[in-house]
């Protein structure tokens, strides 16, 4: 076999060892094998929601293990295929399988990359919101834009989103929304996302046609658990029902079961009223508020360290360029990684910026 080629796969070998070695397989069928026997029990379903995290917490660990396997005969299956081609010195064959390899190793990249992701709460699912800041209605536009980026990023994963409030502004697009992505590492991977996102474009609000800059927030918190025990007195809280709207302020089909829930002790309020029922928009309501308690919590505990350093946390702080005019271009300021397609980033295409994202995100914190 050629000796670069043979490298190449002893190195490619290699880094499937190492991410074999970090997700502990035989842990990894441990879980499987406790989660298939909870899933087995005929009383499962008595708790819905249990019931499901059971079964989806089987369906993504089921997963993993069979992308490791399937990525270890693709391995072997490579190693074959070089040297049939070689001894019959087949040249489309050969071809084959050099585009099989480039394929493998960005397939292995993007699965080392989740090996990055070992903080305490970077397996959870993730709560998202994005909230419209400077800019008018081009910021709530971008708002907009930014929900859709992200809802079809998990379209694109086949991962469940739902959507629990959604806030519209007056003349387009949205004040603020919240939206849950259940899917294991949710959490850690999108967690890259916080902070301040800018857009600059030939505004489409403008009669004039010049351009605009605009902001929108993007916040992304680990989904609570029951372990987390967050626990909220009744006391602590004040609940407000109120008719829930749809784009531009339409009434249409609207009923009195949003819900607006008041933690009194912080000050945080949430809100949701996508749900069919009132309880429902409570309960999602209270998932979303315990939520951020937790971020509050943690916040909290990192600024006492921060405060030890010479420099803060720089969460919050602008992460991220969309320029549509004078030129096309999305960057990222923290990571210089960029992308010359708007228009596929925000239609979702944004694993590149994940993937740099949690990379520098783990060089920051070796270093600090």
């Amino acid at each position: 076999m050629n000796p670069d080629v043979a490298a190449s796969l002893k190195e490619l070998s290699n880094t499937l060892e190492g991410i074999e070695s970090v997700m502990d397989l035989d842990a990894l069928r441990a879980e499987i094998s406790e989660l298939e026997q909870e899933a087995a029990r005929p009383d499962l379903w008595d708790d819905v929601e249990n019931a499901q995290r059971v079964s989806s917490r089987l369906v993504h660990r089921q997963a993993d293990l069979r992308r490791i396997s399937e990525l270890r005969q693709r391995v072997e299956d490579l190693e074959v295929l070089y040297e049939l081609s070689e001894d019959e010195d087949d040249s489309s064959g050969l071809a084959e399988a050099d585009e099989e390899r480039d394929r493998l190793a960005k397939d292995l990249e993007t699965l080392e990359v989740r090996t990055l992701l070992s903080g305490e709460y970077d397996q959870r699912e993730a709560m998202v919101t994005i909230r419209a800041e400077a800019g008018g209605v081009d910021a709530a536009d971008f708002a907009e834009m930014l929900m859709r980026m992200y809802l079809r990023w998990a379209e694109r994963h086949s991962y469940p989103a739902e959507v629990y409030d959604t806030s519209y502004a007056e003349e387009a697009g949205l004040k603020s929304a919240t939206f849950r992505v259940n899917a294991p590492y949710a959490y850690g991977t999108l967690s890259i996302e916080q902070g301040t996102h800018r857009l600059v474009r030939i505004s489409p609000f403008d009669n004039q046609g010049r351009r605009q800059t605009s902001f929108a927030g993007v916040e992304v918190l680990p989904v609570v658990e029951e372990t987390d025990h967050v626990e909220i007195p009744e006391k602590d809280i004040r609940v407000d029902v109120f008719r829930s709207s749809g784009p531009g302020g339409q009434s249409v089909n609207t009923t009195d079961s949003a819900v607006r829930i008041t933690h009194i002790p912080t000050g945080v309020v949430v809100s949701c009223q996508n749900e069919k029922s009132q309880l429902q928009n409570k309960a999602a309501a209270m998932r979303v508020l315990q939520s951020k308690l937790l971020a509050r919590k943690k916040e909290e505990e990192r600024a006492e360290l921060d405060a030890l350093k010479d420099g803060g946390s720089s969460w919050g702080n602008q992460m991220r360029s969309y320029v549509l005019h004078p030129y096309q271009m999305v960057k990222d300021l923290r990571t210089e990684h960029e992308v010359g397609n708007p228009d596929a980033v925000l239609d979702g295409d944004i694993d590149g910026f994940l993937e740099a994202g949690i990379r520098w995100r783990r060089q920051q914190q070796s270093v600090a």
